[in-house]
């Protein structure tokens, strides 16, 4: 292949060192910055809570700001400069980078450490290399704590960082570079599908909410227990094993079964718990828990028009009981619906099925091309940090 020509080409015969990122650049830990501290403009402030839930790997701007006298007592972010999680509930959070790149100088707060880089190394290259095994190994050991885990600024300034070509600051500099675009064009990429992916959810929202919702005396309404043959719980024991019939829950696919006990094209609702009121749909040969119920629809409601509008309604709001919500056959039965022609419905429920597929398929659609995206460039990822790494390199 070109691309890996091309990159036995870029990282032939290159030396590499394994040095404390300490000695790569300066680390300040961050102080201050509760939520409480933000207003409408001012100081672009980041946030150390935002990085693992809003930004990605880089900014040119911020969610976030504080005034001017705020800003005077928190730690100042440059350009140029990462912004490294210190704390979180979960290891995966921990030590999180975020590359600044505005013009204007941000300020961070606690549970944050700016790393300002040296000469020696790119901003961005080490802020890809934190997404590799390699790193996330290496925070682990230096982590403590349980339910919040912290990797303190003293203890993230000794792991190490991977330098191509030391000797020659300049070949090393290009070569980081190198890496650095290479990484940026997936994560464009990629960026760019999920906006897509954004986009289009919008519009399907849209267009679900005009094709669902009808106007008063515009078409008949009817309960389901006139558009349907049958509403019954799935079975009290159901079998799951490795056999070839799927077997469906509250939360959907839980596992498969050697002895199917429905078949045909049905509707699945979340009897009990959390996820009362989720709507699946199931075809073929299948198996059913008794925490959900089944709705056999009759031959006048299409049943995947069916599924959209049940989904589209929310059935969890009917849910009684606080601690354990809990959806009733006897409710399902009485509850009505905008009932259209068979042929509307059928329109309908084509438009949304494509929409549908288009926005939440994992199999195809835009879920499916980020999915492989997301693969591609880990892969790549891997392969350009891939540096052998010296046994006597301790952390």
């Amino acid at each position: 292949m070109n691309e890996m020509s091309y990159l036995e080409k870029l990282l032939d015969g290159v030396e590499v060192e394994w040095t404390p990122l300490g000695e790569l650049g300066e680390l300040v830990r961050g102080n201050g910055l509760p939520k409480t501290d933000f207003t409408e403009s001012g100081v672009p402030a980041i946030h150390y809570g935002q990085i693992y839930t809003f930004y990605g790997l880089s900014t040119a701007s911020t969610k976030s700001f504080v005034s001017y006298e705020t800003a005077k007592k928190l730690k100042k972010v440059n350009a140029g400069d990462v912004v490294i999680t210190n704390t979180s509930e979960n290891i995966a959070d921990v030590g999180k980078a975020l590359v600044y790149l505005g013009k204007e100088q941000a300020v961070t707060g606690g549970h944050a450490t700016i790393f300002k880089p040296s000469n020696g190394v790119i901003g961005k290259y080490f802020a890809y290399f934190t997404q590799t095994d390699v790193f996330s190994s290496d925070k682990r050991k230096y982590s403590k704590g349980t339910k919040v885990i912290d990797v303190s600024a003293t203890d993230m300034a000794k792991i190490t960082i991977p330098i191509p070509c030391p000797e020659n600051p300049e070949k090393s500099l290009a070569i980081q570079s190198e890496i650095v675009q290479i990484l940026d064009k997936f994560t464009a990429l990629t960026a760019e599908l999920t906006a897509e992916l954004t986009a289009r959810k919008k519009q399907y929202n849209y267009y679900r909410d005009q094709l669902l919702s009808f106007e008063e005396g515009e078409v008949e309404w009817k309960t389901l227990e006139e558009i349907t043959t049958k509403i019954a719980s799935g079975r009290n024991k159901v079998r799951v094993a490795n056999g070839s019939f799927p077997v469906y829950g509250s939360t959907g696919l839980i596992g498969f079964t050697d002895d199917s006990a429905y078949s045909g094209d049905l509707l699945l609702v979340a009897r009990v718990g959390a996820y009362a009121g989720l709507v699946n749909a199931a075809s073929g040969h299948f198996d059913v828990s008794d925490n959900t119920l089944i709705i056999h629809p009759a031959d006048s409601w299409n049943v995947r028009f069916a599924y959209h509008q049940l989904t589209y309604m929310n059935l969890n709001q009917f849910a009684v009981g606080a601690g354990q919500p809990l959806i009733t056959g006897r409710l399902l039965k009485n509850l009505k619906v905008p009932f259209p022609s068979l042929d509307e419905q059928t329109r309908i429920a084509e438009i949304l099925d494509k929409f549908d597929a288009l926005t939440n398929s994992i199999s195809e659609g835009l879920p499916r091309e980020i999915a492989l995206r997301q693969q591609q460039y880990e892969y790549y990822r891997d392969l350009l940090f891939n540096f052998p790494k010296p046994a006597d390199v301790a952390n």
